[in-house]
């Protein structure tokens, strides 16, 4: 188990293959590689990203989520077969980086004539995704996102019913933004958690670095480990959420402590 960081935190302040070499500055250890555009879902980037890591492991890679995700799911022969071969590129990638797990978003919530309750359907459609990143040796992890598909409790409860083996993500930030507990996530999500996306707030809402506001990790900490969860834990948050590339690695130093206090 360790706690990293992902390149999603420098969004807009680094590319990518920067972002690696300055995670790697920061002893981040563990990272998820946030692919945020087409060209960065190519063979050529991968080998880039590979020459640029260094020590760094990469648990896990994100994509962002409007740009074929919502498709994995299409009831349209063409836009699925393009999606598909669009996720077979970062799967590839995952495999030149050594990733173990995919974080999914799955469809965006925007469309009001969805039904998006229809769990049945959902597990089955959700059920090929994971199979097909398994055969790329990556877990599928679907996060909780107040936007996408898992954006309430209950929702991986109702899919599980009908699909089995589905990894998931927390995130502590969507899990708040949502509106429900992130204890109730928790107990729905179970042993099944790979990976944890770690972010703080402040007594006025704001988004802030873990360490930096009121959150309590102290308890988050001890309901993972009494899930039995033994994965990684990230730092993600957004660009304009702290000031200095180097408060990253005073997070880093205050949950590493934590973590080695409870673990």
């Amino acid at each position: 188990m360790e706690i990293g960081i992902s390149t999603a935190s420098l969004f807009r302040r680094q590319f990518n293959e920067d972002a690696l070499v300055t995670l790697n500055q920061l002893d981040a250890r563990v990272c998820e590689v946030f692919l945020g555009t087409y060209s960065e879902y190519t063979e050529e980037f991968a080998k880039l990203l590979k020459e640029r890591k260094g020590d760094l492991i990469v648990h896990s890679i994100h994509t962002l989520n409007t740009h074929f995700e919502p498709q994995l799911f299409s009831s349209s022969e063409r836009a699925l077969c393009d999606a598909y071969k669009i996720f077979e590129s970062c799967l590839k990638t995952a495999n030149v980086l050594g990733a173990k797990n995919y974080t999914l978003h799955g469809i965006a919530r925007f469309k009001k004539n969805i039904l998006y309750n229809e769990y049945e359907k959902i597990a089955k459609m959700m059920e090929k995704v994971k199979d097909f990143a398994y055969s790329y040796g990556v877990d599928l992890c679907l996060e909780n996102v107040e936007w996408a598909y898992y954006n309430h409790v209950g929702f991986y409860r109702e899919i599980s019913k009908y699909l089995k083996g589905l990894k998931t993500c927390f995130d502590v930030k969507q899990a708040r933004i949502s509106g429900d507990s992130y204890v109730d996530y928790l107990n729905e999500m179970g042993d099944s958690i790979n990976t944890v996306h770690l972010s703080d707030v402040d007594c006025n809402g704001k988004i802030v670095l873990p360490g930096k506001g009121t959150f309590d990790f102290e308890d988050l900490f001890k309901r993972l480990r009494d899930n039995g969860f033994n994965g990684n834990m990230l730092i993600e948050v957004y660009t304009n959420d702290y000031g200095e590339v180097s408060e990253l690695k005073d997070s880093l130093d205050y949950l590493r402590e934590l973590k080695d206090k409870i673990f």
